[in-house]
């Protein structure tokens, strides 16, 4: 039977039958029998409980660690002392996580001993509730020859989406991509910022831009931006040349007027000196 601090520490110790010389030195497994793996299924939030166990079958004392993957799992200990020819019982928890969303999720636990030999135990969690699929399309915008964005998804499902983008400039269309499906995968309540490339863009327009996403089990968001395309060197160099021939036409006007005041000077010396004479 188990020592009183044993079952303090949340740990079950059977005593075994001694092993043959050659049988394996310890093994994990599921707590009972005929259970080659865990299984657990609940809804977002609920706590599950179940017990794993480390068999030694050897002659030494067998130190492992106890660790979990894929899933939330808590052990009652991580750090585990099991007798020669003793089998040792961890009760743990695999808690679902609030808001996951429906469907089948994979865990591994795993013992590792001193040696650094291991031992795996597959474990299968499934969530239940209903499927959402919910998906939208934020902050569009143009920048230079790129169209960014941010997907979301809004449900319980994980999404693959689709993109079609369309942009319509004052004399028409000017960019119409059909719908792909882009390489990437949305778990539920996740974001990501991505761009879209478009290096023919108009040199000179006003355009509003159109991005459609799509996803499996009818999620679907449609999402509008303008954005408006000027050439500014070209404007620039315009607006340098029509300033330099301003102020040509400026300092012709000057020299004109300079031209016309000494005229007028000279005309009204001409007159005194006449007169001088006379």
């Amino acid at each position: 039977m188990p020592s009183a601090a044993a079952r303090v520490l949340g740990l079950a110790l059977f005593l075994l039958p001694v092993s043959a010389p050659h049988a394996q030195a310890w093994s994990l497994a599921p707590a009972g029998a005929g259970r080659p793996s865990f299984y657990a299924e609940g809804a977002p939030g609920t706590v599950l409980q179940d017990t794993v166990s480390v068999t030694n079958r050897g002659q030494k004392p067998l130190t492992v660690q106890l660790r979990g993957t894929g899933v939330r799992i808590a052990f009652a200990r991580t750090g585990l002392r099991v007798p020669a020819r003793t089998r040792a019982e961890v009760p743990f928890t695999v808690t679902v996580p609030t808001g996951a969303a429906p469907g089948d999720r994979s865990g591994t636990i795993t013992a590792r001993d001193a040696d650094g030999r291991t031992a795996a135990v597959a474990l299968r969690l499934r969530v239940g509730g209903p499927a959402l699929s919910a998906l939208t399309v934020e902050h569009v915008a143009v920048h230079g020859d790129r169209i960014t964005y941010e997907l979301v998804n809004r449900g319980t499902t994980t999404l693959v989406p689709k993109l079609a983008v369309h942009a319509d400039g004052l004399l028409g269309p000017v960019l119409d991509r059909p719908a792909r499906t882009l390489p990437v995968q949305l778990p539920p309540a996740s974001r990501r910022t991505l761009s879209e490339p478009w290096p023919d863009r108009p040199a000179l327009d006003d355009v509003d831009v159109r991005l459609t996403v799509t996803s499996a089990g009818g999620a679907h968001d449609t999402t509008h931006t303008s954005a408006r395309f000027v050439p500014w060197g070209a404007v620039t160099g315009v607006l340098g040349a029509l300033g330099a021939a301003a102020a040509l036409v400026a300092v012709r006007r000057g020299r004109r007027r300079r031209s016309t005041a000494e005229d007028d000077e000279h005309a009204d010396t001409d007159v005194e000196l006449t007169g001088a004479v006379t």
